[in-house]
Parts: structure tokens; sequence; C-alpha cells
């Protein structure tokens, strides 16, 4: 997403005028709020947002079975680690 510098609006002034945000989205398309000096949010008008883009569960669900059957054989292996040394693993070669 590109920024567009007359875009930026801080959180104290969109809190505190938020009409001038909502403005500011209707012309421009869009509004970053900095928070700290470094963007933080996005407000965009409703209908640019890609709602179909959202998975359903049951969608989810059926991604997911298809990644484990896919990759059954490294989700095999990566049960069977045995020892694990603080932020080290160790794995048996002979399960791969």
């Amino acid at each position: 997403m590109k920024v567009n510098i007359e875009n930026l609006v801080s959180i104290s002034e969109a809190n505190q005028n938020f009409s001038k945000v909502a403005r500011m989205v209707d012309e421009k398309g869009s509004a970053v709020i900095l928070k700290n000096n470094k963007p933080k949010y996005v407000i965009i008008k409703y209908g640019e947002l890609e709602v179909e883009n959202i998975a359903e569960d049951q969608d989810v669900e059926e991604v997911a079975k298809k990644i484990m059957s896919k990759h059954l054989k490294a989700f095999k292996a990566l049960a069977k680690w045995k020892d694990y040394r603080g932020s080290r693993l160790s794995i048996c070669m002979k399960c791969l």
C-alpha cells in the first residue's frame, strides 16, 4: 500500500477530530493514523475492503487437511523430535 504524506494523522488529532479523518478518507481514499510517529492504523472506506477474501471456517479446515496430507512425512518427523535443550532441538536422522 502506498502512503501519501497528506493522509497522515496523529492519533491525538484523530481522537479529537474524527470527522476530519472521515472527510479525509472520503476525499483521498484512506487515512494513516500515526502513534509515536509511526504508522499504526489505516482507515479505508468499507466498500474498498475485500470482504470476499476472508475464509470461512469450513474453507480453513479443508486447507488445513490438504496441508497436513501433503506434508504428512514432515509432520511425523517433527513429532519424533526427542531431545530439547534450551532453544536447540535434535532429531533422529532415521526419522527423516
